[in-house]
């Protein structure tokens, strides 16, 4: 088997968009676990009866009930599209590697039968 440009070519674009879907991956398991924060945060909220505090950078600031839970909900819909955008990308990069998964075995066992 010698080697073919355009085989290596795709299977340098194939090893590419792997990686993309494994950050794409890991930025969905990190939206993942920032929602989980936010609905235990949610949780403990509606518990609580003192004060409240809630992070801004490095530092805790005193803040009213609501205004707590307003910026909770502000955070969880950002995520929750954040996370929907990651799906749909996950999806068309799915579908683009299966393609060219099918394009590189095409390609390998046409160059073996030469």
């Amino acid at each position: 088997m010698k080697n073919d440009p355009e085989l290596e070519k795709t299977l340098i674009e194939y090893q590419n968009i792997e990686r993309q879907m494994q950050n794409i991956v890991l930025q969905k398991h990190q939206l993942q676990l920032q929602l989980n924060e936010i609905k235990l945060a949610e949780e403990e909220i509606k518990k609580s009866t003192g004060e409240v505090y809630k992070s801004i950078g490095s530092i805790m600031i005193k803040s009213s009930s609501d205004d707590a839970q307003k910026d909770l909900k502000e955070r969880k819909e950002l995520s929750e599209l954040r996370l929907s955008t990651l799906g749909k990308q996950e999806e068309k990069i799915r579908l683009h590697l299966t393609t060219l998964q099918k394009r590189l075995q095409d390609k390998m066992k046409g160059s073996a039968n030469v």
